[in-house]
């Protein structure tokens, strides 16, 4: 009986109709965590897509030579699970007919989707895909448009050195491809920083309490904490740390802080840092698109939330597509995919510039993140860019309060 089930709902999967698509239309495919444990970052995400696309379209179209496309999305819900992701970007180019892909959030839904995208010779841009090994499986058509997991907390230690030479760092991390890829090289950087390693331990991607890994970290001496995973887990480390009262000096936690919804945990969130991809106050000079301020003004006009670096990724994915083919004069993939590999500009995302090489094509070679910190002004609680100095709007807070 679960072997027909099956067969049937496979079958009734692939029998739906595919969409006829408009000669005047680019098709794009995308499949986004509505549900699940992955919903807050993939959903910010997949608003800044649509807003890019909503935007082109309302100016007429993406210009292609002497014809202009307008921009139709085919989302499906992916559910934060690997296993429904190969079947619907399967789906999305057979049935749906889609052009070009968005891959989904996360690094390890990203290499999964990675699999079908190469096999069907489909471009693919990533916005939250940051693991660097997918992209040095001999990809043709990958490309990374966020700074890879081996950099997330580079600024992070580089800051935390400048407080305190002979830290004593705790990592504690999401047992997933993403957080693992991040600590794995930030150990690194950290031991040749002069800092101590005093605890380095993974957990289950859904914990939710933390009570006995807590207890740990104040045992072993640690007065930095650096680690995390996404949005869920990141927010209750945070609220936990703060009611068992770690003693830490300085928290820096993967994703979750860089959320709006952040803010929500009060005092808890007070300090508090994340290593972001971008922020609404950086200062870039765009070589196409709109300025980083106007960007975020306009975004939170329309959808009554602050952009998020999830946000502007997603945007920027759209943005330097539209770039490739307006540069291409074409919508002929291998003519995009060509220009995507010329790429090397400025946006309000900042720089962005892919790897060609066989051995990581695709790789995003030029952006830089920066460290923010949860702070106190006027009586609410404001991420401030607090490194590099070039982009800070305030001093790092140090020890936490």
């Amino acid at each position: 009986m679960k072997k027909f089930w099956l067969i049937a709902f496979v079958a009734a999967f692939f029998a739906a109709p595919a969409f006829a698509a408009d000669e005047d239309t680019i098709t794009i495919g995308v499949t986004v965590s509505q549900t699940g444990s992955l919903n807050v970052d993939s959903t910010a995400q997949l608003q800044g897509s649509e807003y890019w696309r909503d935007e082109v379209n309302a100016a007429g179209g993406i210009k292609a030579g002497n014809k202009r496309y307008k921009v139709r999305f085919v989302e499906y819900d992916d559910q934060s699970q690997g296993g429904r992701v190969q079947q619907l970007y399967t789906r999305l180019i057979v049935q749906d007919k889609a052009q070009f892909l968005f891959a989904p959030y996360s690094s390890g839904l990203t290499a999964t989707a990675a699999v079908i995208s190469e096999q069907y010779g489909k471009i693919m841009l990533i916005g939250g895909g940051a693991e660097a090994k997918t992209y040095q499986l001999g990809n043709k058509y990958l490309f990374q448009c966020i700074t890879p997991a081996d950099y997330y907390f580079t600024g992070t230690i580089q800051a935390l050195k400048e407080k305190n030479p002979h830290a004593k760092v705790a990592f504690v991390y999401s047992d997933d491809p993403f957080s693992k890829a991040v600590v794995a090289a930030a150990r690194t950087q950290a031991t040749a920083a002069g800092f101590t390693v005093a605890l380095d331990e993974s957990y289950p991607p859904a914990t939710t309490d933390f009570s006995a890994i807590i207890n740990k970290i104040i045992s072993s001496g640690a007065d930095a904490f650096l680690g995390g995973g996404h949005y869920p887990d990141g927010a209750t480390l945070a609220r936990q740390l703060h009611d068992q009262k770690a003693g830490l000096k300085f928290v820096a936690i993967l994703v979750a802080p860089d959320s709006p919804k952040f803010a929500t945990l009060g005092p808890a969130a007070l300090g508090i840092m994340v290593p972001s991809q971008w922020e609404p106050q950086v200062k870039y000079k765009p070589e196409f698109g709109p300025a980083p301020e106007q960007f975020a003004k306009d975004f939170q006009a329309k959808y009554k939330v602050e952009a998020d670096y999830h946000t502007a990724s997603g945007y920027v994915t759209g943005l330097l597509l539209q770039h490739a083919i307006e540069q291409a004069g074409s919508i002929d993939p291998e003519k995009v995919a060509a220009e995507l590999n010329k790429t090397d500009v400025t946006t309000l995302f900042g720089k962005d510039k892919f790897a060609t090489d066989a051995q990581n094509h695709g790789l995003q070679m030029a952006h830089q993140m920066v460290l923010a910190q949860w702070q106190m002004k006027n009586g609410t609680l404001e991420k401030e860019i607090v490194w590099p100095d070039a982009a800070k709007t305030a001093n790092l807070i140090y020890p936490l309060p």
